[in-house]
């Protein structure tokens, strides 16, 4: 029986776990780090192992990317599915040593049978394995209306937050509302500022540009 991704229907909960869920269904991820020189890289990864507190991903020593990771291991891996969910993965990785990297690279090989067509026998010794831990995962859906993001972190730490925020300049005159594109600009108890929800908000910006007393604030910076 084959396993298919499904949109989440409305009102369905996001969680941590059904994120990891749909990055094991999704399969090959786009993994993209920094090169010595500073240049971007994307590399498409799909010897993947995932755990209840850590992300395991399977390269080889000669390869650029080993070399990359081991000098700055700042990496961030997005997938989509068909139904317009984009999941990004956030963190560092730092190389497995000893048995314990052995034990997780058969463990690869174990779930990801086409490797071994790769890397026969003994070969896979060039193989290394690197860990992500404190791992943040944003989860982002454009095929619902109003659009869902939501971030969630491996280690239960809160995560960042971005976007955007209605300050207490707030002047009530609702020129923010007339102009996101989600309408997810709502009124504030009286004497209130308006707010965003955050949850269905794109950040695209258009309430900040737009506000005619500076009141909305860019989060994250």
């Amino acid at each position: 029986m084959q396993t298919t991704l499904q949109s989440p229907s409305k009102g369905q909960i996001m969680n941590l776990q059904t994120c990891l869920e749909k990055l094991k269904l999704i399969g090959t991820l786009d993994f993209a780090n920094v090169a010595e020189d500073g240049s971007p890289q994307v590399r498409c990864i799909s010897a993947l192992h995932y755990d209840s507190d850590a992300v395991y991903f399977l390269t080889s020593r000669g390869k650029p990317f080993a070399r990359e990771l081991a000098r700055d291991g700042r990496v961030q891996a997005v997938g989509r599915t068909r139904f317009n969910e984009m999941l990004r993965l956030s963190g560092a990785a730092r190389e497995v040593l000893g048995t314990e990297g052995v034990r997780i690279r058969d463990l690869i090989y174990a779930e990801q049978p086409y490797l071994a067509n790769v890397y026969p026998g003994q070969t896979r010794d060039i193989n290394v394995i690197f860990e992500i831990r404190d791992v943040s995962i944003e989860y982002f859906n454009l095929g619902v209306h109003p659009i869902f993001r939501e971030t969630y972190r491996l280690d239960g730490e809160a995560a960042a937050v971005h976007g955007y925020r209605i300050t207490d300049a707030c002047i009530g005159c609702g020129t923010c509302q007339g102009v996101c594109p989600q309408g997810v600009i709502e009124e504030g108890e009286p004497g209130e500022p308006f707010r965003i929800r955050a949850q269905n908000c794109l950040h695209c910006g258009a309430c900040f540009e737009a506000c005619p007393v500076d009141a909305i604030e860019r989060l994250g910076e």
